[in-house]
């Protein structure tokens, strides 16, 4: 049985006088904007060299942090672009609200405490000085002081909301922390057996509270060989049980690439059993539908994923469904054996022909007699008027577009859509990893 350790819970500042709002002046701004050069050239530098003091003279933040990630520099790359996308846009902040926004859903899973800031603040600003040296007079790391100040308050006062509301959700159902949860059922999700679903119930036996299609929770496990803890994001791949009674999240085993080790915590998810147990934080994540207002107003969706993105969009399919929302989901794959929840979807279009369109790109397929099959890529560039029209929904200027798969999918799908006059602002994409695209 997957043995579990126990973190602490964020807590809430002792009442008593608010505190003063950090704030930024013009000058300093402007010295921040200028330093954008710089860090486009040092900032993975800046960001590699914060991890390593950080968690090194804080050993317990190994808990937190994607071992993996770091040690592929993943996530010095994703925070050096997110300090480089602050620096450049920090005069504009509706270009840093959707960014703001996802992290702030992920700190939240991850039980970020506001003391964090002050100390991440402090490692960040001493690795810019080191990094940059002498060009790092004292204006620029003031200026920089002041603007990370102002940003970290951002993100307290965002993740304060974000708690607030998981406690309160649905009433007496909603939780902060992690919660221990046991493997109730596992079966696989594709044909080729890479992905599997697993059914998840509270131990405490506390039915749960509600979730949006298409957020996520994170899952913690005790690992032995690392002896440490580790957390990964994984979406809720159905639409939420009304009773409570578990959340199903369905798990791609990682098996490394060229380069790239082995998923620790994905091949550990593949290795549990029934009764196994595990925690969960609870449900985060912004890649949901926007709430137009009535079922009547809502705009058609459409959907598009490729490989194990298909998780993260399939509960989005299910409640259109069920709402009667027009839908289309085009999703890409290698093979049939290896799309998600095929059979669920055929269903889906089965019980819902003139609501629901699908389409399947396979790159590596026999001829079949699947009526929804095509033996490409999924590219939208390549589909003809008619397909734009028929499956982009691309005649209706509300249509919302939701992306999920590898970021060079979700890059060039983003660009195509743009390309057919899409406007950003009706373009979704469900990035886990802190930086933007």
């Amino acid at each position: 049985m997957a043995v579990v350790q126990t973190q602490t819970t964020p807590t809430e500042a002792p009442a008593g006088t608010p505190k003063t709002a950090p704030t930024v002046t013009a000058e300093q701004i402007a010295i921040v904007k200028a330093t954008a050069p710089v860090l486009k050239d040092h900032g993975v530098a800046i960001t590699t060299l914060f991890y390593k003091n950080l968690i090194d003279d804080n050993p317990p933040l190994k808990n937190m942090f994607n071992l993996t990630a770091q040690t592929t520099g993943a996530q010095p790359r994703a925070l050096a672009n997110a300090v480089l996308a602050y620096a450049t846009y920090i005069d504009e902040p509706q270009f840093l609200k959707h960014a703001i926004e996802r992290i702030a859903h992920k700190h939240a899973s991850l039980q970020v405490e506001p003391a964090m800031y002050d100390l991440v603040g402090q490692y960040l600003i001493q690795a810019i000085g080191i990094v940059l040296g002498a060009a790092a007079t004292p204006a620029i790391v003031d200026a920089w002081t002041a603007a990370y100040s102002v940003l970290a308050d951002i993100f307290i006062n965002r993740e304060k909301v974000l708690y607030s509301e998981a406690r309160s959700r649905d009433d007496i159902r909603g939780w902060v922390g992690w919660r221990k949860f046991r493997v109730a059922r596992r079966e696989a999700a594709d044909d080729a057996r890479n992905i599997v679903s697993l059914y998840l119930e509270p131990v405490d036996g506390v039915p749960l509270p509600s979730y949006r299609p298409g957020q996520y929770v994170s899952l913690q496990l005790f690992v032995p060989g690392l002896n440490l803890l580790q957390s990964r994001q994984y979406s809720l791949s159905k639409v939420f049980d009304s009773q409570g009674s578990h959340y199903r999240i369905s798990v791609k085993r990682d098996n490394g690439r060229e380069n790239t080790p082995r998923g620790i915590v994905s091949n550990m998810v593949h290795a549990l059993n029934e009764d196994d147990e595990v925690e969960l934080s609870q449900p985060q994540g912004e890649f949901v539908v926007e709430d137009n207002g009535s079922l009547e107003e809502q705009p058609p969706l459409v959907l598009l994923s490729a490989g194990v993105g298909a998780t993260a969009v399939f509960p989005i399919l299910q409640q259109a469904a069920e709402d009667g929302q027009p839908a289309s989901w085009l999703h890409g794959s290698h093979s049939l054996a290896a799309v998600p929840f095929e059979k669920g979807v055929q269903a889906i279009k089965a019980a819902h022909p003139d609501q629901v369109e699908t389409q399947l790109f396979l790159t590596n397929a026999e001829p079949s007699a699947h009526a929804s099959m095509t033996i490409s890529r999924l590219e939208i560039a390549s589909l003809t008027p008619a397909d734009q029209t028929r499956l982009l929904r691309t005649d209706n200027t509300r249509t919302g577009y939701y992306i999920c798969g590898p970021a060079s999918f979700m890059l060039e799908s983003r660009t195509a859509l743009s390309e057919l006059g899409v406007a950003p602002d009706r373009i979704h994409l469900e990035l886990f990893a802190t930086g933007d695209l």
